[in-house]
């Protein structure tokens, strides 16, 4: 078991190494490493992302098999069973750091933006109950002066967004809280910009 600082910076450089483009961790895809996982897997640290196409979380960190325990979902927002499975990882296999990996311009986030200001009743019950949990993240903007400046609105609401998981995961498990308090287990946000590749850690 690796603590959560040196998953953090494992993290860090395999995301710089994917922003160089020097990627160092394809080695760890091939047949020997797959024989090496078929019987366990111990990843170092937890993603909770979003399911955008451009954001693969063991691309973006330059990871390989087996190194991180991956959970995506559009928006990602934390549902029973989001907290379930992050609460399997760090139970199960060990790892000591989860991460929040929200991303520039994310569709969830321009949904419900777009829903709050032009209410529909068209829209699936299954497409609201993602922007439901998004909701109060860019509902409190809404009122402010970002009401006017769309880009900035959508950048608060990002992060905003990705906070809001972060509490969730920290003070909406017994299990994480006391991982938290008693085993070095700890949740930080991030957030991946399109436009770079870079990610930028939030809260750590």
């Amino acid at each position: 078991m690796i603590s959560a600082d040196e998953a953090l910076e494992r993290l860090r450089e395999g995301n710089a190494r994917f922003v160089a483009e020097i990627g160092g961790s394809g080695a760890l895809t091939g047949q020997s490493r797959r024989r090496e996982l078929a019987t366990g897997q111990q990843p170092f640290a937890i993603i909770l992302g979003c399911s955008d196409s451009r954001v693969p979380a063991e691309i973006v960190f330059d990871q390989g098999l087996g190194d991180l325990f991956v959970i995506r979902v559009a928006g990602n927002i934390v549902a029973p069973s989001q907290v379930g499975s992050v609460e399997f990882s760090a139970e199960q296999h060990g790892a000591r750091l989860v991460v929040v990996l929200g991303h520039t311009q994310c569709g969830a986030i321009l949904a419900t933006i777009d829903q709050l200001a032009r209410p529909s009743e068209d829209q699936s019950r299954n497409l609201r109950s993602i922007v439901d949990r998004v909701r109060p993240s860019v509902e409190a903007l809404m009122g402010t002066e970002l009401a006017h400046d769309h880009d900035e609105l959508v950048r608060r609401s990002v992060r905003n967004n990705i906070r809001m998981s972060v509490n969730q995961l920290r003070h909406g498990s017994e299990i994480l809280e006391q991982l938290i308090h008693d085993d070095g287990l700890r949740v930080v946000g991030a957030e991946y910009s399109l436009e770079t590749g870079v990610v930028e850690f939030l809260d750590h």
